[in-house]
């Protein structure tokens, strides 16, 4: 049964707390495995430290490496702050619609985060923006238009993705119109189908045309789609549409688990349990609480044990975990952390200030 908690550990990207890697984190690294883990502001100091950190967190495994995830989206959604180059909202960039600015956006961003270790960004956002929704999506939005939202998010995926950061398109199949904020409570969006699929899915599709790396849920519940579970939870909305509809081969990664939209209803060992069921490969348990990331992963193996989840489960979604990272990420994840000089060479620098500066200039 090792290796059943070894690759039910490898589903786990966990939040925790400080500039260095806690001595639990690194326990249930070596007993069970981590499959990566997420920072935040309480993470991050100055660009050495977090350099450093990721280098810490690689040497957690010596076979499969890490997720390093930062959501890294601009504006108001942004855990890398000065020196690094403070990105404006992506609304700014979508009333622009340049393809040639959005690809050096792309890159620029690509290259900051890859210069400290981070090599998974939760972006970008493919929600569509709706001024009478909960502003939780807002200017976080390219665009109103889908066609826009899926050109431009297509090529921030591509971008990233061609410098070794793997993107994650969020939050599927569409958190725009909702009207109540996921992280307090569960918002229900009340569109019928063919409005979910002719628009709502429209960039996600662009997304999974172009390949993206992994594409997040969202805890919204979508009754055309399924009246009972939201998007995380459904196995309808995971397995028939994203899956086998869109034809999406790489990762299904969930939003924080322990938000308040799953945490309502249910404990997040439950829905742990329940998103793998559906078909997720990637469970965010964002807090700081290594005692409840060893309690998701002792609920996935003992639902597994009793039956109550197909362990095929459990192994396809380890394979894809594999497989999406050779694919997506460069092979030199044990180098050094990069020095002061190089660090301050890459973060900030005139190329990427001028890429920010033309990005807020179309407001």
């Amino acid at each position: 049964m090792k290796a059943l908690y070894r690759q039910v550990g490898q589903l786990l990207v966990a939040g925790f707390a400080g500039h260095s890697v806690p001595s639990e984190l690194r326990s249930l690294a070596g007993e069970w495995g981590l499959g990566g883990a997420v920072l935040f502001s309480r993470n991050i100091g100055e660009p050495e430290q977090v350099a450093e950190l990721a280098f810490e967190l690689q040497e957690l495994s010596k076979d499969v490496p890490l997720w390093v995830g930062v959501d890294q989206e601009g504006g108001r959604v942004a855990r890398l702050r000065a020196p690094f180059t403070e990105w404006p909202a992506m609304a700014l960039l979508g009333r622009r619609g340049d393809i040639g600015l959005t690809k050096r956006f792309a890159t620029a961003l690509a290259d900051e985060l890859s210069a400290v270790g981070v090599n998974l960004d939760f972006a970008p956002v493919l929600d569509l923006y709706n001024e009478s929704a909960d502003l939780v999506i807002g200017d976080r939005a390219l665009s109103s238009d889908e066609s826009i939202v899926g050109r431009l998010g297509r090529v921030i995926i591509e971008g990233l993705q061609s410098k070794g950061i793997a993107a994650c398109a969020k939050h599927f199949p569409g958190h725009g119109a909702a009207r109540a904020d996921s992280h307090l409570e569960l918002p229900v969006i009340e569109h019928p189908p063919e409005r979910l699929r002719e628009t709502e899915l429209g960039p996600f599709r662009e997304a999974v045309d172009g390949g993206v790396a992994a594409v997040m849920t969202a805890h919204v519940l979508y009754p055309a789609l399924d009246d009972q579970n939201p998007a995380t939870l459904s196995r309808v909305i995971v397995d028939t549409i994203l899956r086998r509809e869109l034809g999406h081969r790489g990762l299904v990664a969930t939003d924080d688990l322990e938000m308040g939209a799953i945490t309502a209803s249910q404990p997040t060992e439950q829905a742990a349990v329940g998103a793998i069921a559906a078909g997720c490969d990637t469970l965010l348990v964002c807090g700081d609480s290594v005692d409840r990331h060893a309690s998701v992963i002792e609920a996935v193996i003992h639902a597994v044990e009793s039956n109550e989840l197909e362990r095929r489960l459990v192994e396809d979604a380890w394979a894809r975990q594999v497989r999406v990272k050779a694919d997506t990420l460069t092979k030199d994840r044990a180098r050094r952390p990069l020095s002061r000089r190089a660090l301050q060479n890459r973060l900030g620098n005139q190329f990427h200030q001028s890429v920010a500066a033309e990005i807020s200039s179309t407001g």
